[in-house]
């Protein structure tokens, strides 16, 4: 249902380089690159696979408060892997990779605030 996502950052250089380093176990690289001038106001990295950008990051005003998003994992080996690289590059735990039981019996997710303190959650609905 939903084609991408944008979110505001307050030092684009910065979650670009945290979100490059967390989305990697997820398959997700940079897909696109557009600068200030070329779109008349903020420079956007899109971030997504097959040359599909799907996840956007502007140098624009962040919105107030804290936002969630969350990428799906094609197993749980990519949720582990998404959660300790997003760490190391600077992201702060907001809940260590297991079972989310509440939600569903194979809800395997992580949770990470990246550099603004968003959530940001890998999450895969395959059992083991």
């Amino acid at each position: 249902m939903i084609d991408h996502l944008g979110l505001a950052v307050s030092d684009l250089e910065r979650s670009r380089s945290f979100y490059l380093a967390a989305l990697s176990p997820l398959g997700a690289t940079v897909q696109m690159q557009v600068s200030a001038q070329e779109t008349g106001g903020h420079a956007h990295i899109g971030f997504g696979a097959a040359g599909k950008p799907s996840f956007w990051i502007s140098d624009a005003a962040p919105v107030s408060g804290p936002l969630h998003v969350a990428f799906a994992a094609p197993d749980r080996a990519s949720v582990d892997a998404f959660y300790a690289t997003a760490l190391a590059a600077g992201g702060r735990d907001n809940g260590a990779p297991g079972l989310r039981l509440h939600y569903h019996p194979n809800y395997y997710a992580a949770f990470v605030l990246d550099p603004d303190g968003n959530n940001v959650e890998a999450v895969c609905h395959h059992p083991v």
